[in-house]
C-alpha cells in the first residue's frame, strides 16, 4: 500500500493565513505545510482540502483514479473546488465498514473529539490508522496487532499515541507520522528532535511512502539528563519526552513542606499539567527504582535529591564534612550513578544547572554548587541524551 501525503499541516496549513508569530515567519520554503490529505494508491484520499489536484500532480500523482472521498474532520472544512471527475465528499459512519473495488477496506473509528478516525487495510494486509487533528480513539482499543503506520497529531494529542501504545496497536516497528502540523510547533531539526522523542517523524508535503516498507524508526533515548536554570522550562520539556507514553512513574524528590502554601501550590500545578494516566511517587531514594523492571521514570530533580543526601551526610557542618561526610555523599553519589548505568528502565531526570551566576556568599551555597555540578557531571556521562533548556529554548548537548 502506497500513501502519499499531499498535505501535513493543521486545517490553516502552515503558515497561517496573515498570522505574525514566529513559527509562520520561519515556515517557509521546505517547511511550508498545507493542510493534511493523504492519498492512498491513487484510488482513496482522505479529506479534500484546498488546491488537492495540484498538491497529487507536483508529487507525480493523479486523482483522476480516484474511487472514494472520505471527510475526517469535524465538519466539511474551508470551501474548496471540487475536482472535475472526483467523486462527493463522504463520511462513515463510526464503526461501519467501506470496502473498495480494488479490494482495500476502510473502517470508521469513534474519536473522543468531533471528527471521525479511519482504519485503511490495503489487499495486502497493510493497515493504517489516519485520525484528524485533536483527536484520539474513544473508549479502549481493541487491536490484535500493531498498525504497520500512525498517521495522527503526535504533537497537539500525544496522549493518543500513549493510548494505542498502551493497547498495543502501536509497537517498535510501527512508523509513526506527525500530520495537522501547527504554528505552536517548532520547525526544522527542533521539530525532528521533539517528534523523535515520542518515536514519531515528519515528512515534507507531497512525500510518497510504502506503508510496511522498513523504515529506521527514531531510537528512544534509554536515558536523558535535562538540564536548565529556574523557570527555564526543564520540567516541561522533561515531561513532554514523556507524554506520548503510558504508565510514567514521576518520582518527585521534592518531598512535603508542610504550611508552605507557596510550594503546596508549585506542586499542584505540576501535578495538574501531567497526564492523568502516570503516577506519582515522592521519594530520594532513587537506587531501588532504577534497579526494579517497570515503566519509564521522570526524576524531578537531582539537585532536590542532593539536598536531601547532603542533609544525611550533615554536610552543612564544616567538621562534620571534613570529618567523613564529603566521603559518605561521594559514596551516595557513585550508588546513584551506578544504578543509572545498569538500569532497564527508561529515565528522564531534571536537574538545576548551576555555577554561571554569582558565587554563593556561604561555604555551604559554596559546597553545594560545587556537589551539584560533579553529580551532574557524573549523571550526564551515564545518559544518551543530554539537553539544556535556557529561557525555555532546548539546546542538545549529547544525542
Amino acid at each position: 500500500m502506497e500513501l502519499t501525503l499531499l498535505g501535513t499541516g493543521a486545517p490553516a496549513g502552515l503558515p497561517r493565513p496573515d498570522c505574525p508569530c514566529a513559527s509562520c515567519a520561519g515556515a517557509l520554503g521546505p517547511y511550508a505545510r498545507s493542510a493534511a490529505a493523504v492519498l492512498v494508491d491513487g484510488v482513496l484520499l482522505l479529506d479534500l482540502t484546498p488546491g488537492a489536484a495540484f498538491a497529487a500532480a507536483r508529487a507525480g500523482h493523479s486523482l483522476a483514479g480516484v474511487q472514494q472521498v472520505l471527510l475526517s474532520h469535524p465538519h466539511d472544512g474551508p470551501a474548496v473546488e471540487h475536482p472535475a471527475g472526483l467523486p462527493r465528499a463522504a463520511r462513515v459512519p463510526d464503526g461501519s465498514e467501506l470496502a473498495l473495488l480494488d479490494g482495500h477496506r476502510v473502517r470508521a473509528v469513534a474519536l473522543d473529539a468531533p471528527g471521525t478516525g479511519y482504519e485503511v487495510t490495503g489487499p495486502g494486509g497493510e493497515s493504517v490508522l489516519y485520525l484528524p487533528p485533536g483527536a484520539a480513539p474513544a473508549g479502549e482499543v481493541a487491536r490484535p496487532e500493531p498498525y504497520d503506520m500512525v498517521l495522527a497529531d503526535v504533537l497537539g494529542r500525544p496522549d493518543a499515541l500513549a493510548k494505542l501504545r498502551a493497547a498495543g496497536a502501536v509497537a517498535a516497528t510501527t512508523d509513526v507520522l506527525a500530520v495537522h502540523i501547527d504554528h505552536d510547533a517548532p520547525s526544522g531539526p527542533e521539530l525532528d528532535r521533539r517528534l523523535a522523542a515520542a518515536g514519531a517523524r515528519a515528512v515534507r508535503d507531497g512525500t510518497t511512502l510504502v506503508v510496511g516498507e522498513y523504515h529506521a524508526v527514531p531510537d528512544l533515548p534509554r536515558r536523558t539528563l535535562v538540564l536548565g536554570g529556574a523557570r527555564s522550562g526543564k520540567s516541561v520539556e522533561a515531561e513532554r519526552r514523556l507524554e506520548s507514553f503510558p504508565e510514567v512513574l514521576y518520582v518527585a524528590t521534592g518531598g512535603v513542606r508542610d504550611g508552605d502554601a507557596e510550594w503546596a501550590d508549585r506542586i499542584r500545578l505540576h501535578r495538574e499539567r501531567r497526564p492523568g494516566s502516570w503516577r506519582t511517587t515522592e521519594t530520594c531514594d532513587l537506587v531501588p527504582l532504577l534497579e526494579e523492571e517497570g515503566p519509564p521514570l521522570l526524576i524531578d530533580c537531582l539537585s532536590l535529591w542532593l539536598t536531601d543526601a547532603m542533609d544525611k551526610v550533615e554536610a552543612w557542618d564544616d567538621a562534620k564534612w571534613a570529618a567523613g561526610g564529603d566521603r559518605a555523599l561521594r559514596e551516595q553519589v557513585a550508588q546513584l550513578v551506578c544504578a543509572v548505568r545498569q538500569s532497564r528502565r527508561t529515565v528522564v531526570a531534571v536537574s538545576n544547572e548551576v555555577g554561571s551566576g554569582v558565587v554563593p556568599a556561604t561555604a555551604s551555597g559554596r559546597r553545594f554548587r560545587d556537589e551539584l555540578g560533579r553529580l551532574n557531571a557524573a549523571f550526564a556521562s551515564e545518559c544518551e541524551h543530554v539537553l539544556l533548556v535556557v529561557a525555555g529554548q532546548v539546546l542538545v548537548l549529547r544525542g
